[in-house]
């Protein structure tokens, strides 16, 4: 698992793209995510439980169980499928770990796109299926939101292709990163949301950090709780083979009466307080995550944090 994640298939010009709800339901917003990709070209195809929500109480829940699982692999099996898009998070899709069909899934590779509680299947699949995943801006929750550029042109350029292996993914201008502990470092990219990652301990999909680069997010989290979950994760043993760290937005910090950017400030005394003594670089304010812009991250694959330049370097093709 240490190893390399494969590159997926390009998402073409026109192709379909499969549009899933494997967490929490955003009834309205299916059929509006279908008319923006359509506007951009696509072929929508929104899959059933999407539209569908339960009820109380499991009303966090986009269908049951079997049918988000069905529309996952429907959506991967289809050889006319080019990616499979999440519409929302929200809560639930760990749910469906230990009925994924890993060889399914292995056999049709393309790109996955989410990020938040889809945190938990990025996880089962760089575990057990192998290839690159795209921590990315999701329908719903982002993109009919009107989250800034380049949330949506920069996801578009690396499903697509045209983001090779060498190519430095750096943060617009308005959202530089901030150094905290100083260098550069190779490895594979892993992570996501801080809650799934130590929710995640102790199961067959928890996180392999062995070489990685570590990448962390969460929104509405208060500040003794991200303590309480870095701690978790050091004590599993997740910090000890790291060789760096990606602090992505941490948004609507709970308690703190403050904007999100000073916001932020509060949070790296904590995230000192596991890094410091380790040698390892940390650079925090990553746009990527809850916040706006949304940059996307390909998870699973060789890269180089590089604290000076504030950018990641993509040291292998991520789409082929």
């Amino acid at each position: 698992a240490s190893g390399y994640a494969t590159a997926v298939p390009a998402l073409k010009p026109g192709a379909r793209i499969a549009i899933v709800a494997p967490a929490s339901a955003a009834l309205d917003a299916a059929d509006q995510a279908a008319e923006w990709l359509a506007a951009r070209g696509y072929t929508p195809q929104v899959m059933p439980a999407s539209r569908s929500r339960l009820d109380a109480p499991y009303d966090y829940l986009a269908g049951a169980d079997a049918d988000r699982l069905a529309d996952l692999h429907a959506a991967f099996a289809a050889p006319e499928v080019g990616a499979v898009w999440c519409l929302q998070g929200g809560f639930g899709s760990w749910r469906l770990l230990d009925q994924l069909d890993f060889d399914l899934l292995r056999r049709h590779p393309k790109p996955f796109i989410g990020y938040s509680d889809i945190t938990a299947l990025h996880l089962a699949l760089q575990r057990h299926a192998g290839f690159v995943t795209f921590h990315g801006p999701m329908l719903a929750q982002d993109l009919l939101a009107g989250k800034r550029d380049p949330t949506e042109s920069h996801l578009l350029s690396m499903i697509t292709g045209q983001v090779g292996q060498g190519a430095w993914i750096t943060p617009p201008p308005y959202a530089t990163a901030t150094e905290l502990i100083p260098g550069s470092a190779t490895g594979r990219l892993i992570g996501g949301n801080l809650a799934l990652l130590a929710s995640l301990i102790g199961s067959d999909s928890e996180i392999d950090t062995r070489g990685a680069i570590l990448f962390i997010e969460d929104v509405n989290e208060a500040l003794p709780r991200i303590d309480r979950l870095l701690s978790q994760l050091a004590a599993a043993g997740k910090f000890d083979e790291l060789k760096g760290v990606l602090v992505g937005n941490f948004t609507r910090i709970l308690g703190v009466q403050m904007d999100d950017a000073q916001a932020q400030g509060m949070l790296y005394p904590l995230i000192l307080d596991q890094f410091r003594s380790r040698g390892i670089p940390v650079l925090a304010a990553w746009p990527s995550g809850h916040g706006d812009p949304n940059l996307t991250l390909p998870l699973g694959a060789q890269v180089t944090l590089d604290t000076g330049r504030g950018a990641l370097r993509l040291e292998q093709a991520v789409i082929r």
